[in-house]
């Protein structure tokens, strides 16, 4: 049987930490969604001025993340190109730029995902989190 890394509360913590800091350094008023590799979540943090919607977006930019092991931004390139057909995939509604898979020794252990700004500074913020994962 083979073993496979998870994230823990420790790292969780850091994830959050990190993603936090590089959103106030820009001053975005964002949510930030952790999950594992199911798309189950872990954390959610939403910062002062985020609108409320911005939590249940940024869950599900991770829950994408971590079940498509992909950035959720591809998914969105690839409706925009014109595949709409993945409009209708069950379970991802978060296909849009924000979602950032968290992968250790090969394995996605699960997703940070972000919404508040725009798509490129939510990927922003939500990869600073992910770092946060490779110290």
């Amino acid at each position: 049987m083979q073993t496979k890394p998870f994230l823990t509360h420790d790292d969780v913590t850091r994830i959050l930490i990190a993603a936090r800091q590089e959103a106030q350094k820009n001053n975005w008023a964002v949510a930030i969604a952790v999950v594992d590799d199911g798309g189950h979540p872990l954390a959610l943090e939403r910062l002062d001025g985020c609108a409320p919607i911005g939590a249940y977006i940024a869950t599900e930019k991770a829950r994408t993340a971590a079940l498509g092991r992909r950035e959720s931004r591809l998914y969105e390139e690839m409706i925009n190109a014109g595949r709409a057909s993945f409009l209708s995939v069950p379970v991802m509604s978060g296909m849009l730029g924000g979602g950032v898979p968290i992968s250790v020794d090969g394995h996605v252990v699960g997703a940070v995902g972000v919404s508040g700004v725009k798509p490129e500074q939510d990927a922003q913020v939500a990869s600073a989190g992910v770092v946060a994962t490779q110290v």
